[in-house]
């Protein structure tokens, strides 16, 4: 933090935190600034501009071209006290007697007259040059008033009234009618529903990130009750695989990263501690208000045991994980930049509002002026961004590294007790049954004599018993720190950056919250503290009218294919308008009453009507809606990388569904990984090696495992509601050649042939179930035999030479072999495999690449 004038500091006493109106500072006594042009800026631009300026690597991390680089200071502290020359650094290097520590180091020294003048400027106040404000600064502006009363997304919450339909036998709940009653508007019929297994494949897989097994198929299939797939929802969020499915996406949104990225790569050794947090989180349902809360301000709420204190802080990690670039030369650039990326990532995921945009300027399109973006600047200036490093131009081995940057846990854990983690786990599902059955129900919401809702102990009881479980169950929480955030020694409100550079300081906005809508019952900022837990109550207020939108649209988008507004991440008016506007408020305002529970919310859109339709299309359907956008149909859509990945496993029998220890990224030193290193190199090679699921492989930046890069994962810089996706001729490539599917379909071609009782058209319909989770036609089967016998009689013909080989081209099977890399061949004609995956014998060769063939088909890569 800069040092500030007593007279901005006091403002703090007396503005109001709700306002974001600057106050702006006195204007320089135009007689100072004059002495200061003549006489003093010539001194520092001859003498001191050359070690010391941005234009150059500033030594000791000083710049003495910028007034607020010479009050914040270098390594040293602080190079000017405006008032007090005795304790400005300036003066004692320029006087200092010792020859190689007086300043300038090259060429002449100060005269005593220059030394005169710099102890007078500074005696007089260390005047500068005001830095010319725009005149719009602070201003109203009627385009602003104008959106804060039309744009939708500002509005308050309403309760719609649900529609009457002409076809009310279809629909099964609200949901649907909603739906429905659009569909009619526009003459429209929903298509049939979805068949068991197709259902069953498309839920599992977009509940859990897995397919289903063929005794789950099995059993779904046989049960004719008409409450078989409420059975199967109720399991499916019940099951560990939930949190790890539905925890990714939150982690996509929080910018999970376990480096800092940019020009100079430092690990973050401990950040898979957070996404160990948000999966539990979500498996335990934690209520999302609560979520927020506890990643905004975990540091600042209250904790019931040294294990809850420690979970809390972990939860920080959202604001710290983020990109830094630690090679920025200039500190205040650095904290601003880190500023400025932590309010981006809050804004977005929790708001779905781009008020970065007004960090320069008032936002171009959206009602947030400056002002509003640098009253959120305040309360993170006042934060620590306790990541565990600084930032250093050009810094080596473990400069970047800054252990005191690290947020400390309170405790280390002994070995685990077994019979103590099961009393543990008894007491958790106790106290989540009964917060479970009274969350949101009007006697839990009634007020009691202390004035809090009759609910809150059971939730207060719940969750201390989830603290205390998590601290048992995870053998990696004994480390002894996380990266996350804490309050700063020094909290204040911080200055408009004029143009958002960060040296040029503007008047001094007041903490507080962004102005486009009311949050009714918003609380002042503290000034003994940041400001990030009134911000916290701000964001998770069941009146703030977006936070609510904002996450039941991004559900919807995971089960729908769409969001009910298509720009998950952006609710301005740059944004898509909804397509739904009565039932996305209809849902966040039941998502609210319900308790905040994810898995509330996912249950109820998955027993909808709608969601399990059919895929199949019409061309009248086609014409009048080519998106879906009003819902005719279940949109299919490709796997995400990870789902790829672990269904591959799933399929071959490999995938081990136990969470790991920690993240191959605690072996790495908190030092900068060079491009293409022996670091990267580690961190590739135990992702590789790893049959867990791929949500817990390491995922530093610049570093992707290579069993995701093909398949779009998520870009680790920015907050990513919505992922990309393409299909490119590499990512088949990567499932013909990468060691990755040669390995995992050798596993399964052993699978299906382990039993040798086994008869051939059994062994394909095990592939065909374990894989796309149906059974094959008899075509399919005598298809697959022929492919079979001819592949195994080339391969007996002609046997590789060499581990690396495969059969010869020309005499590779013509059935519906998968097609050959021309890249891949040499000059021989025979096809080099960049692997060591040798099968045993030709009958096993055949059966890998029929069962690769299967794996790299478009049906297993996508659901209907």
């Amino acid at each position: 933090m800069s040092p500030r004038p007593l007279a901005a500091f006091a403002l703090l006493l007396f503005a109001s935190a709700a306002s974001s109106q600057p106050t702006t500072p006195p204007a320089p006594d135009p007689t100072k600034v004059e002495f200061f042009e003549k006489k003093v800026r010539p001194i520092l631009a001859d003498h001191c501009y050359s070690c010391h300026s941005a234009d150059t690597k500033p030594a000791g991390n000083l710049r003495v071209d910028d007034r607020n680089g010479l009050l914040t200071g270098g390594n040293k502290g602080p190079a000017v006290v405006p008032g007090d020359p005795g304790k400005s650094l300036l003066i004692t290097r320029v006087v200092q007697k010792d020859e190689k520590r007086r300043m300038p180091l090259e060429g002449q020294h100060l005269s005593d007259e220059q030394v005169s003048v710099l102890r007078q400027w500074i005696k007089d106040g260390a005047a500068w040059p005001a830095v010319r404000v725009p005149a719009s600064l602070g201003k109203p502006k009627p385009e602003y008033e104008k959106l804060k009363k039309e744009h939708w997304a500002w509005q308050p919450l309403t309760r719609p009234t649900v529609p009457a339909v002409n076809g009310a036998a279809w629909a099964r709940g609200d949901v649907d009618r909603f739906l429905l009653a659009k569909l009619e508007a526009k003459g429209l019929k929903p298509v049939g529903d979805a068949d068991k297994v197709t259902l069953l494949r498309r839920v599992t897989f977009d509940l859990t990130g897995l397919p289903p097994t063929p005794q789950e198929i099995d059993a779904f299939v046989a049960d004719p009750s008409p409450k078989a797939f409420e059975t199967v929802v109720d399991r499916l969020l019940a099951s560990p695989a939930f949190g790890e499915r539905w925890g990714r996406h939150w982690l996509d949104v929080a910018r999970y990263g376990e480096s800092t990225g940019p020009s100079r790569n430092i690990p973050y050794p401990h950040a898979w501690k957070y996404r160990d947090y948000v999966i539990d989180a979500v498996n335990f349902d934690v209520p999302f208000d609560r979520f927020v809360r506890e990643q905004i301000a975990g540091d600042l709420l209250p904790a019931y045991s040294a294990a809850e204190r420690d979970r809390l802080l972990t939860a920080t990690g959202f604001l710290a994980l983020g990109v830094k670039d630690v090679n920025q030369r200039f500190k205040v650039r650095f904290v601003m930049d880190n500023v400025d990326e932590q309010i981006d990532a809050v804004t977005r995921s929790v708001l779905g509002l781009t008020v970065s945009c007004a960090r320069c300027h008032d936002h171009k399109f959206d009602p947030v002026p400056t002002t509003d973006y640098y009253a959120l600047a305040g309360i993170f200036t006042s934060t620590d961004n306790a990541a565990g490093v600084r930032n250093k131009m050009g810094g080596g081995g473990l400069d970047y590294y800054d252990p005191a940057m690290l947020v400390k846990l309170t405790r280390e854990m002994t070995p685990v007790d077994p019979a103590k983690l099961e009393k543990l786990k008894a007491e958790l599902e106790d106290a989540k049954k009964a917060w479970d059955a009274i969350r949101g129900t009007p006697e839990g919401l009634k007020l009691a004599a202390n004035g809090f809702p009759t609910q809150r102990p059971f939730r207060l009881k719940y969750e201390a018993a989830l603290a205390n479980f998590n601290a048992l169950a995870d053998p990696g929480e004994r480390g002894l720190a996380v990266h996350g955030v804490r309050d700063a020694q020094t909290v204040a409100d911080t200055e408009v950056r004029v143009r958002g550079e960060a040296e040029k300081l503007g008047p001094v906005v007041p903490r507080g919250f962004l102005t486009a809508f009311e949050v009714p019952g918003t609380a002042k900022v503290n000034p003994k503290q940041s400001g990030r837990l009134e911000l916290a109550d701000w964001l998770a207020s069941k009146q703030n009218p977006l936070t609510s939108r904002v996450f039941v649209n991004r559900v919807w988008q995971h089960l729908f294919g769409t969001g009910i507004v298509n720009t998950v991440d952006n609710f301005g008016v740059t944004g898509g308008a909804p397509s739904h506007p009565e039932l996305l408020d209809y849902l966040a305002d039941r998502f609210v009453s319900d308790g905040q529970s994810l898995k509330t919310l996912v249950r109820q859109l998955v027993l909808t009507r709608a969601y399990q339709l059919g895929s199949e299309s019409t061309e009248a359907h086609r014409t009048a809606d080519p998106a879906n956008r009003l819902v005719w149909r279940h949109s299919p859509r490709r796997l995400s990388a990870e789902e790829i990945r672990d269904a591959t496993l799933a399929a071959a029998g490999t995938l081990d569904r136990k969470r790991p220890g920690p993240s191959p990224a605690t072996l790495l030193k908190m030092i900068e990984m060079r491009d293409n290193g022996p670091e990267a190199k580690t961190i590739n090679e135990k992702a590789d090696a790893t049959t867990h699921r791929s949500v817990y492989l390491p995922l530093l930046r610049g570093v992707t495992p290579h069993a995701l890069e093909a398949f779009d994962p998520v870009d680790q810089t920015l907050v990513s509601g919505s992922r990309d996706t393409t299909t490119v001729p590499s990512q088949a490539l990567f499932l013909l050649n990468s060691s990755f599917a040669r390995k995992q379909a050798l596993a399964f071609a052993e699978r299906v042939l382990k039993d040798p009782d086994t008869s051939d058209p059994d062994r394909v319909r095990a592939i065909y179930r374990l894989a796309l989770g149906r059974t094959p036609t008899e075509k399919e089967i005598d298809r697959a035999r022929a492919f079979i016998g001819e592949y195994e009689s080339a391969y007996r013909a002609h046997p590789p030479k060499s581990p690396t080989q495969a059969p010869k081209v020309a005499d590779a099977p013509k059935a519906t072999a998968p097609p050959i890399n021309p890249d891949e061949i040499d000059q021989s004609g025979e096809v080099v495999v960049e692997d060591v995956v040798r099968p045993k014998d030709a009958k096993t060769a055949a059966w890998l690449a029929f069962a690769q063939a299967v794996i790299g088909s478009a049906e297993f890569r996508y659901v209907k």
